[in-house]
């Protein structure tokens, strides 16, 4: 009997440990600190569209979206509509892309990151209750907190920057469409990149 109660609490933690932020549920809320050592919670936004981008600055497949400065002017369009833009950090101290806050800082000014705030999360507590598995991966909330789209930021997992211009961007078709209340053609696919470093 114990052994069958420690099997069922070993499933339970493991399944909400790397859960996946389901398309049309409620988006998991949050607590981390930014970059500047401010407290973050998904609550803190209720009302406002969402963007979650996972980040680390020495994956290739990064690199292709802000090398070719894609994703600034993504961000910048999408700030510029008022949506709330979250850069999420998620590598472990030790492990590649990790960065401490004074440095992840640095690095966003580096980059030219147009993103609201970039948010630490060395333990991966908020990577994995999104199910993050890739960077970049990305997702949209509504401002009723469910999730609108999860996956690739566009259709084509090159990590060549030349890709980019002729890219299906599924992030910003996904955002303007649930924008002007219109269905969102993909809701889901394939995250590609690197692997989340937990």
């Amino acid at each position: 009997m114990k052994k069958i109660v420690l099997m069922l609490a070993t499933t339970l933690i493991s399944s909400f440990a790397f859960a996946d932020a389901k398309i049309g549920s409620p988006a998991p809320d949050f607590s981390v600190t930014d970059a500047q050592g401010k407290p973050q919670h998904l609550k803190d936004y209720k009302g406002k569209y969402v963007i979650l981008e996972w980040y680390n600055k020495d994956c290739p497949y990064v690199r292709k979206h802000y090398d070719s400065k894609n994703m600034q002017k993504i961000q910048s369009e999408m700030t510029g509509k008022e949506v709330v833009w979250l850069t999420v950090i998620s590598s472990a101290k030790g492990k590649q892309g990790y960065l401490a806050a004074a440095d992840a800082l640095a690095n966003g000014t580096k980059e030219g990151s147009k993103a609201n705030a970039i948010l630490l999360d060395s333990s991966g507590a908020m990577g994995k209750a999104y199910g993050a598995k890739t960077t970049p991966h990305m997702f949209l909330i509504d401002p009723q907190g469910m999730v609108r789209y999860a996956g690739a930021i566009d259709n084509n997992d090159s990590s060549d920057p030349k890709t980019v211009e002729t890219a299906q961007n599924y992030i910003v078709a996904a955002t303007n469409s649930a924008m002007k209340g219109e269905k969102i053609a993909k809701e889901t696919s394939k995250p590609y990149g690197c692997s989340v470093k937990y």
